[in-house]
């Protein structure tokens, strides 16, 4: 048990490092289900992809008639009118904001106004943890989070875990990913710079499989 409690703690550490405040709290197994978290709308920068199944907000500037809130199908699109189809899955806000300007362009004669897009609502994002870890299962979150949060969530590695060696299986439009991560370096209590280049830190996606060996 020692030995765990030593392996953990500079997991948990690490994760609050690299994680936003609210990812412990938004979450959990997912037998137990829980309201999405809100976003506040997004800035002039955000670095937030939009997904299927997001809520967002879409306004041009000076036309209440092409307000709307949609969701994003599973498709990864949305339908505006004067526009048509537009893929907005796997594009920033403010990407999503230039291409629906852009095809607006034909609907105006002169300047096209502002076209501002939102996340209002973020589609949580569920995953599975497999392999030595303290709390293997499935997880779901409201928010983004990397590899190194989503093995604090199941529990840490266990005393035998090979973190140097994680397996992440995703499903993408090509067949099945096979990503690899090393955390290891980032256990050792005293992150560096060296540390966080030689780690491999992914960003998880809804469906990844995590396996620890």
């Amino acid at each position: 048990m020692k030995d765990l409690y030593q392996q953990l703690a500079p997991l948990s550490l690490c994760a609050l490092l690299f994680a936003s405040p609210a990812v412990a709290q938004d979450a959990q197994n997912v037998p137990s289900q829980s309201a999405p978290t809100q976003f506040q709308p997004t800035a002039s920068i955000s670095t937030y992809k939009i997904k299927s199944g997001d809520q967002i907000e879409v306004y041009v500037w000076g036309e209440e008639r092409l307000q709307r809130s949609m969701s994003v199908l599973p498709d990864g699109s949305i339908a505006f009118p004067l526009v048509g189809q537009v893929a907005a899955a796997g594009r920033l806000p403010q990407e999503l904001e230039t291409v629906i300007r852009n095809a607006l362009s034909s609907q105006y004669r002169g300047e096209v106004p502002q076209v501002t897009v939102s996340v209002l609502t973020p589609a949580p994002i569920q995953f599975t943890v497999l392999g030595r870890v303290g709390s293997p299962g499935t997880f779901e979150t409201a928010r983004d989070i990397n590899v190194l949060e989503a093995l604090s969530l199941a529990g840490g590695g266990t005393e035998f875990a090979n973190l140097d060696r994680i397996t992440i299986l995703r499903k993408s439009a090509d067949g099945l990913r096979v990503l690899g991560a090393n955390i290891k370096p980032l256990m050792r209590g005293r992150v560096d710079a060296a540390d966080l280049e030689s780690s491999n830190i992914v960003q998880i996606e809804a469906g990844d499989m995590i396996i620890v060996s």
